[in-house]
C-alpha cells in the first residue's frame, strides 16, 4: 500500500480516507477514534495483503491512502469531506471511507452524485437509517439515507440486512422506494441484481454481534461476514466508492471487529481493482 497527496491520484485510483466523526451518533461515542485502529490492523502483519479475488494489495500502485480527515470545529467535518471527496471524484478516483459514524455517508453521496449519474447504492446495516429526524438531528446517523434519497442524490437504495424496522422507517422505504431485505428474508446474493455504478455502505451492526462486537448497537440475528462478501464479490458492474462506518473501538473485543472491518477493506478494495 502505498501513501500519497492528492496530486497523485489518477483515473480508477482507491483514495483510502479516515473519517474520525461521531458527533451525530445517538447513543455512544467511540466511533472516531476507528479510523487509527482499522490502519493499524490493515499494517500489523496479522493477515497477508491479499485479497480473495486474487488481488494483492501491497504496494499496490492503484491504492492511496491520504490519512484522515481534520477540521477546526465538527460544524466544518461535513463541508471538509464534500470537498475532498468531490476532488477525489473529479480526478476519476474512488473514495473509500472508513470510521465515523454513518451520517458521514450523507456527505460523499452529496459530491459523488456531481460526477456520477443513476447510482445505486448497496447498504449493509441492521438499521434502516431512513428517519426525517432522529432526536432532533436531521442529519443524525439515523437519517443519511433519508436526506440521500430525498434530495435525489442515488437512483436505486437497496438495504440488506435489516432488522430494527419499525412503522416510520417502513413509510419512509415505501415514501423512497427502498428495496429493504429484512434479515429474516435474506437468502442470498442471488436476490438481487445491479446494473449500474454501485456505491458500498458497510455498517459493521449489520454484522450479529458474534462477528463484530465492536459496535455501538448490539442487534442479534444478523449477517455472517461471509454472508456479506458473497454479496461484494458477487457484483459485477463498477464499484464508485465505499464507506465502511460505525466501529467503535470502545466496545471491541481484542481488535476482532478492526480485523473484520480491515477484511471487507481489503475484499471491497480487490473488487474495486477488479472491475
Amino acid at each position: 500500500m502505498t501513501f500519497s497527496t492528492f496530486d497523485n491520484l489518477i483515473a480508477n485510483d482507491i483514495a483510502l480516507l479516515g473519517m474520525p466523526f461521531d458527533a451525530y451518533s445517538s447513543h455512544l461515542k467511540g466511533p472516531s477514534e476507528a479510523p487509527a485502529i482499522i490502519r493499524r490492523t490493515i499494517f500489523s502483519g496479522s493477515s497477508n495483503p491479499s485479497t480473495e479475488l486474487g488481488i494483492s494489495l501491497k504496494n499496490n500502485p492503484k491504492l492511496h491512502d491520504l490519512g484522515d480527515l481534520t477540521w477546526k470545529n465538527n460544524d466544518d467535518a461535513f463541508s471538509v469531506l464534500e470537498q475532498t471527496i468531490h476532488h477525489i471524484a473529479s480526478l476519476g478516483a474512488k473514495p473509500l471511507t472508513f470510521g465515523g459514524d454513518h451520517s458521514i455517508t450523507y456527505p460523499i453521496l452529496k459530491s459523488l452524485a456531481q460526477h456520477h449519474s443513476d447510482i445505486t447504492i448497496l447498504h449493509f446495516d441492521a438499521h434502516p437509517d431512513l428517519y426525517d429526524s432522529f432526536q432532533g438531528n436531521p442529519f443524525s446517523h439515523a437519517c443519511p439515507f433519508a436526506r440521500i434519497m430525498e434530495n435525489k442524490l442515488a437512483k436505486r437504495l437497496v438495504q440488506i440486512g435489516i432488522r430494527t424496522l419499525n412503522k416510520h422507517q417502513a413509510e419512509q422505504a415505501e415514501r423512497f422506494n427502498v428495496e429493504v431485505h429484512e434479515m429474516k428474508d435474506w437468502t442470498g446474493p442471488e436476490q438481487i441484481t445491479f446494473t449500474g455504478p454501485v456505491y458500498v455502505s458497510i455498517d459493521l451492526d449489520a454484522l450479529d454481534p458474534a462477528f463484530a462486537p465492536g459496535v455501538s448497537h448490539f442487534e442479534p440475528g444478523g449477517l455472517s461476514v461471509r454472508q456479506i462478501l458473497d454479496v461484494l464479490h458477487s457484483i459485477q458492474v463498477p464499484i464508485i466508492g465505499a464507506d465502511i462506518v460505525e466501529y467503535n473501538p470502545r466496545r471491541d473485543i481484542n481488535e476482532m471487529t478492526a480485523m473484520v472491518a480491515t477484511k471487507l477493506y481489503k475484499e471491497v478494495c480487490g473488487k474495486m481493482l477488479t472491475i
